[in-house]
């Protein structure tokens, strides 16, 4: 019976919510970045498969920036060029690496 209201309160509270007017200081979203021939700046994916790894390059504007290995066995590892200068470093994740600390607060 408790979560039967709580669900009704939650949903509830989710109507009140969405029921908010606009900011009116809302403002249009920058119009998308162009290349040379007028067309959308996006990046290109190219997916090589080989008999031991599928490799996927990514390029903006025809420079390779970066390249995703995954292997048949084990974790995909990335090949970043952080500086623009074509060398390229290992990168395990392309996470922060932050991981914040968790605990539990309630177990059903």
């Amino acid at each position: 019976m408790r979560l039967i209201t709580i669900l009704f309160l939650c949903s509830l509270c989710g109507v009140a919510y969405a029921d908010q007017p606009k900011p009116s200081n809302l403002q249009d979203l920058p119009p998308p970045a162009l290349d040379a021939n007028g067309a959308v700046d996006e990046p290109q994916v190219t997916i090589t498969k080989q008999t031991e790894q599928t490799v996927e390059e990514f390029r903006v504007s025809g420079r390779l920036y970066m390249i995703k290995i995954t292997p048949k066995v084990g974790k995909p590892y990335y090949l970043v060029d952080d500086q623009g200068d074509g060398k390229f470093a290992r990168h395990e994740g392309m996470d922060s690496g932050v991981r914040p600390p968790r605990w539990v607060i309630l177990q059903f």
